[in-house]
């Protein structure tokens, strides 16, 4: 059991105060999820251009907040800003005390962050004779989902993505941005919680394990508004204004000729 927190951001100016509460909030959720998980935490911030930052340690994230890379990643989020992605880790598999292991994971091209437990990842890196940076059972989602280039502007690139999916055998949620395609955000839920709230105000869609923190911060309404389960997302930074929480497109995960996990 892991925490996600993640905010995508419409790529636009805004006013200080817009900014501050940004942060604050980024900060508040990541806090949040800290009793899903205490042995690590981390954070990614990445740009439009594709560059990023990223920041992780061995530590609770109500530390983490207190440490001087995190206050500086953060005080660095701007009008080039697409997404904000926080874990707070409770390891299945992998030592915290080896960072390589703690989320956000860049693996390729590709930063994410998975709360669950993959049950065949050994196997999946021996199949694929795919690289391994790290012991932890994450990486071979993003090790998958990095093999698809991100450029297809319509439904095939989760058809693609979720052909790639249909050997791993678990749980998961994650949120994963390839940097070859910065403004993008790749939404996986399979029976994991996560929830999605759309502050137009701010044009920022927020991402949360803990939906009570997201009904707190917004009001009631974000009970209802669960991702749904057993599915694949992808939302775009640069619609926001026009889509709000609604996926540029969005697939069952499953295959329908051949149920995920049985694909070796």
């Amino acid at each position: 059991m892991c925490g996600l927190a993640g905010i995508l951001l419409q790529p636009t100016e805004r006013p200080e105060a817009d900014w501050q509460e940004i942060r604050r909030l980024f900060t508040a959720t990541l806090i949040a999820n800290e009793n899903r998980g205490q042995d690590a935490a981390g954070v990614a911030v990445i740009q439009r251009s594709g560059t990023y930052h990223l920041f992780k340690q061995p530590r609770p994230a109500s530390e983490l907040v207190q440490m001087r890379p995190y206050q500086e990643i953060l005080a660095a989020v701007d009008a080039d800003t697409t997404c904000l992605l926080g874990h707070a880790r409770l390891p299945t598999k992998g030592s915290p005390q080896n960072n390589a292991n703690n989320h956000p994971l860049l693996v390729g091209n590709t930063l994410g962050i998975h709360n669950g437990v993959i049950c065949n990842d050994d196997e999946l890196f021996a199949a694929y004779s795919l690289p391994r940076q790290a012991e932890v059972d994450s990486e071979i989602l993003f090790r998958l989902l990095d093999s698809v280039p991100p450029f297809a502007h319509d439904g095939r690139y989760l058809m693609q993505l979720r052909e790639r999916l249909i050997p791993v055998e678990g749980v998961f949620a994650t949120l994963s941005v390839d940097l070859r395609r910065p403004t993008g955000l790749v939404v996986l839920k399979q029976n994991c919680p996560l929830c999605v709230h759309y502050e137009p105000r701010l044009q920022a869609l927020f991402f949360s394990s803990r939906y009570i923190f997201l009904r707190q911060a917004f009001g009631c309404s974000v009970v209802t508004e669960a991702l749904e389960n057993q599915r694949a997302f992808y939302f775009d930074a640069e619609g926001l204004a026009e889509r709000g929480n609604q996926p540029v497109s969005s697939l069952e995960l499953a295959s329908p000729t051949l149920p995920l996990g049985q694909g070796l």
